[in-house]
């Protein structure tokens, strides 16, 4: 396992070297696969150890799906914000394991405290330099409507993260006050946001309803008739 470590920093030493002046390195952890037993990065601090030994075009990449169960995401996504190593996001949510599950679908409350810790530590916004991305495999659900949802839940949670009132829940908190964080959280969480959004998107031209307008939109039925006979996409197997 030492000899796989050394080798892996060696490994990417050589890989940052060759970074051009636009371009960073993001390292992915995860839980378990393809080994079991041992392997090489899987969890947030190893990828953090070798990222921090890189250099500063080096950063970690959170998959939310890649973490042990019962891990407190948010607090790891608040750490590394906290050590300027946050690069990047594979949204998507688990049940079991790497279920690459539409983001929010196994626990919303998480998203929007994952969200609430992106925003609180400087990730969200256009001057941000970590990247939101979606990781995320459909087999029951169409792949477009699929990823519809999964943008508008996160957009759903980061709105209701940015209703947290972030002043009361300070004072909350340094009261040790429980009850009272916890309710500055619900307020926030429970707040309808969808109407607002709706017109929002219609202020700059986008449909109220994406997935309506998809469904009205006869796309999904031109390509599912037009790749009748067609070569499946896959891993190669």
């Amino acid at each position: 396992m030492r000899g796989r470590q050394d080798r892996l920093a060696e490994s990417l030493q050589e890989i940052y070297a060759a970074l051009g002046d636009e371009q960073r390195l993001v390292l992915e952890y995860k839980f378990f696969e393809p080994a079991f037993y041992h392997t090489d990065v899987p969890d947030w601090g190893t990828s953090y150890a070798q990222t921090l030994a890189l250099g500063e075009k080096a950063f970690v990449c959170l998959d939310t799906g890649h973490h042990a169960p019962g891990t407190n995401i948010e607090f790891i996504v608040m750490q590394l914000l906290r050590l300027g190593k946050l690069g990047s996001f594979d949204f998507n949510s688990r049940f079991y394991a790497d279920d690459d599950l539409i983001v929010g679908a196994a626990d919303p409350f998480q998203l929007f405290r994952i969200m609430h810790e992106v925003i609180r530590g400087g990730g969200y916004g256009k001057d941000s330099g970590v990247a939101l991305m979606l990781d995320q495999c459909h087999n029951l659900e169409e792949k477009i409507p699929g990823q519809i949802r999964s943008v508008l839940n996160v957009q759903e949670m980061t709105a209701r993260a940015l209703l947290v009132d972030t002043a009361a829940l300070t004072e909350a908190q340094r009261a040790g006050d429980v009850l009272a964080a916890n309710a500055v959280f619900n307020d926030a969480f429970y707040t309808d946001v969808r109407p607002v959004l709706a017109e929002w998107r219609e202020s700059r031209g986008l449909p109220a309803d994406p997935l309506a307008a998809f469904k009205a939109s006869g796309y999904q039925k031109k390509i599912n008739e037009d790749r009748v006979g067609g070569q499946q996409a896959g891993w190669g197997a």
